[in-house]
């Protein structure tokens, strides 16, 4: 399988990054299965420059991954959800798998998620509203040995 990492820089060697800010699985590598996703990371990544970003290809070794603790989310469900307010919202949270899939919070998620925050929404009335929403996906490595999954293919040149 493919999967692709959006970056302002090529990313020969995937490593766990602390990120700046929570993000839905936590620290770690991320990736998609979709090349528009990574793309729209790259734009994310150098929105207040012009200039060129990468989206990096790699090789995922599937028969590798199965030995390791992977948590699969099918969709935006109640076990989703609290995993993701979780890393979002309890400091110093760290789990303990090498792999997590699962949905991607996009910018609409993010704004329902900011309403579920504020207690506008119910958990069971974001849940629906995310049902409404095409969800793309998304592998966080969290491990050195998850990494290992990962071969490097090549690089696109994304121009913003």
């Amino acid at each position: 399988m493919i999967l692709y990492h959006g970056s302002d820089t090529v990313v020969w060697t995937p490593e766990i990054r602390m990120p700046g800010r929570t993000l839905d699985y936590g620290a770690g590598f991320y990736t998609t299965t979709s090349f528009d996703q990574a793309k729209q990371w790259v734009k994310r990544k150098l929105r207040k420059t012009v200039g060129v970003g990468y989206v990096n290809l790699y090789s995922f070794d599937e028969e590798v991954s199965k030995s390791l603790d992977t948590k699969a989310f099918d969709g935006a469900d109640e076990e989703w959800l609290d995993f993701v307010m979780l890393n979002r919202t309890k400091k110093g949270y760290i789990h303990n798998y090498d792999i997590v899939y699962g949905p991607v919070a996009n910018d609409r998620v993010y704004a329902a998620f900011a309403l579920y925050e504020g207690g506008i929404l119910s958990k069971r009335g974001l849940i629906e509203e995310l049902r409404t929403y095409k969800l793309v996906d998304q592998y966080l490595f969290h491990t050195e040995r998850a990494l290992k999954c990962l071969r490097f293919v090549e690089a696109r040149e994304i121009y913003c």
